[in-house]
């Protein structure tokens, strides 16, 4: 399992100013894949978030996904106290009055709605906000960030992108393939995300976008969530200090409403896990054991969310600019595509 996080007792204190940002501010995690209980839960809410978009199925087929999802109501049900799934952004704001958590549930992928467009509806009713059009293999909607040629948007991809446009559903492009990503902007009539990736001027790596996508994105009304995954921030060894340096000068490039956080945080799973995720049914397991990489002693999980407010502020950004990083950025593109659009 995860092994437990320590990261505050290493730092230095926090600065009051940044505390204080923080504890006033909605704050939502563009994605987290968790193995979610209630100390994870618990984790989320010590960190001072709020809402999360939480994976609730990435290889699975429709089958799988219904049972995700009703482990889902059955969790929310067990601690009412603790969690309530939400559909808007006003139930998001809600949670932060009553010191609850508000789940957004999400797709990494569109292997949940097999080869039928209709199941964008169905998972739609049954509260799925938001959806990965590819997890790192091209699918039937179209190409993925690891294959060494992007198809692009297929025909069922511009079919599943318009559905998802008239229900509400925000469309993903974190794991997607550039080409893919600039054809569903072109094809979107809503604004659309990257949930939890970074620039690759920042860190090379096929998980991260170039400024062409970063740029169709945001310039289209959509939000890069910033990602504090290990594999797209350098390592075990990179710094908050770089890390809130990035993402200031994003926020100045792009605008102070087209950056959010995307942590992709991955609490209490075993090693067992990152290798399904990672090969899913489609690929033989390998001679070497996927293992889940370290990360940073400032950002071991959802607790040391304090830390980037504290880090934000030092790299300069005024509070109107964190508190927009930190959610209300996330918030205001919900308002916008949650309400669909008439095609």
């Amino acid at each position: 399992m995860t092994e437990p996080r320590t990261s505050l007792t290493l730092e230095a204190p926090l600065d009051a100013r940044a505390v204080d940002l923080h504890a006033a501010t909605t704050i939502v995690d563009g994605l987290q894949i968790s193995n979610w209980d209630r100390k994870t839960l618990e984790e989320l809410r010590a960190g001072g978030i709020s809402g999360v978009n939480a994976t609730c199925a990435v290889w699975e087929g429709p089958a799988d996904t219904l049972k995700a999802i009703g482990d889902w109501y059955q969790l929310a049900a067990a601690n009412p106290d603790l969690v309530a799934l939400a559909t808007t952004s006003d139930e998001i704001r809600q949670a932060k009055i009553d010191n609850r958590i508000a789940v957004l549930l999400g797709f990494q992928n569109t292997s949940s709605f097999g080869d039928d467009f209709r199941m964008v509806e169905v998972f739609h009713r049954l509260g799925v906000k938001i959806a990965q059009l590819t997890y790192n293999i091209q699918n039937l909607v179209g190409g993925a960030c690891y294959e060494p040629k992007d198809s692009g948007l297929t025909r069922f991809g511009h079919t599943i992108v318009a559905e998802m446009n008239r229900v509400g559903m925000l469309i993903d492009l974190s794991h997607v393939g550039n080409k893919t990503s600039l054809d569903a902007v072109e094809a979107s009539v809503a604004p659309i995300a990257i949930t939890h990736s970074n620039p690759t001027w920042f860190v090379e790596n096929p998980r991260n976008k170039p400024d062409e996508v970063i740029r169709a994105v945001t310039g289209a009304g959509g939000v890069l969530g910033c990602c504090l995954y290990p594999l797209v921030i350098g390592g075990k060894e990179a710094v908050l200090k770089d890390f809130c340096q990035m993402v200031a000068r994003l926020v100045n490039e792009l605008g102070p409403g087209r950056v959010g956080l995307g942590s992709d945080c991955t609490r209490n799973w075993d090693d067992e896990f990152v290798g399904w995720l990672r090969n899913g049914r489609w690929q033989p397991e390998g001679e070497t054991k996927a293992t889940w990489p370290e990360w940073p002693e400032w950002f071991v999980g959802p607790e040391d969310f304090p830390r980037l407010t504290d880090g934000l502020d030092k790299a300069g950004l005024d509070e109107q600019a964190i508190r927009g990083v930190l959610g209300e950025n996330w918030l205001n593109l919900f308002d916008d595509v949650f309400t669909g659009r008439k095609i």
